[in-house]
């Protein structure tokens, strides 16, 4: 499953700069993330490093992209091959 950003995000900058895959962005009021760009840090890390340093703990899971770890896995080594 890909992350979601609620409407209680304060804009504090915080996650964007700790995503490795970089799908966090600004939107038109509070920051986003690309569905498509999110393995829940799958490939990097144990834990998604938005919803570590997220103060207002705005940051959950999207119901609305159901994805395995063997999924989110798939998709790291798709962005990962990508960049590289």
């Amino acid at each position: 499953m890909a992350m979601k950003i609620t409407d209680e995000c304060i804009n504090c900058d915080v996650c964007e700069p700790e995503c490795p895959n970089g799908a966090i962005y600004m939107g038109e009021e509070i920051y986003e993330i690309d569905p498509n760009l999110c393995t829940e840090c799958v490939g990097h890390y144990d834990e998604p490093q938005c919803v570590e340093v997220c103060p207002v703990d705005c940051i959950i899971v999207d119901p609305e992209h159901q994805e395995t770890k063997e999924e989110l896995m798939a998709k790291y080594e798709r962005i990962t091959a990508e960049k590289g």
